[in-house]
């Protein structure tokens, strides 16, 4: 077992992270719910039984330690509406965000804070299948949903993310080439 967790720990160790500083913004909680899988993966790891392939099963038991922390805090719709100045009637900038980490190039800060706008299953569809690189079929086992509702899901998150980032476009005077969401 200890090769097997070894293995699994090298080879999705960063995606797994990765993930989860997404969902939660922060670097520090991000590596504490990275023990918090591992330690799943430990428990559970016998009862595995290779219906998917084990990053599939990884991310599954990522995404549910995830809602489990937001479950653990208010809850996470009460997180969501905390986010929100109603005074301004927009969302509140609170921290360090992933666009700090992917300072690349602009158009990637643009989509980083446009997912923050998405609702929380739209940014897991987002990050399972574009960031790592998931399949459709491997998104739905992991967050054990049909394909048809992933694919719903992904065709609203990028109908969602393509109107925030032209309002943003818009606001802001972005003059640089089109930012396309596809």
């Amino acid at each position: 077992m200890d090769s097997v967790f070894d293995e699994l720990y090298k080879k999705y160790h960063h995606d797994v992270f990765q993930f989860l500083f997404y969902m939660v913004k922060n670097k520090e909680l991000a590596e504490d719910l990275v023990q918090e899988v591992y330690i799943r993966v430990l428990k559970a790891y016998s009862k595995f039984e290779g219906k998917s392939s084990e990053k599939t099963w990884l991310f599954s038991i990522a995404r549910n330690v995830a809602i489990d922390h937001f479950r653990k805090q208010k809850g996470w719709k009460q997180r969501i509406m905390e986010k929100f100045d109603w005074s301004k009637g927009e969302i509140k900038d609170e921290g360090r965000l992933p666009e700090e980490i992917a300072m690349q190039k602009e158009e990637i800060q643009h989509i980083y804070r446009c997912l923050d706008l998405c609702t929380i299953d739209q940014r897991l569809v987002i990050l399972m299948r574009y960031i790592h690189e998931l399949s459709i079929s491997e998104t739905a086992e992991a967050l054990k949903w049909t394909e048809s509702k992933v694919k719903t899901t992904q065709h609203r998150a990028l109908k969602v993310l393509k109107a925030h980032l032209e309002e943003m476009q818009r606001k802001e005077g972005v003059e640089s080439e089109k930012i396309r969401v596809e």
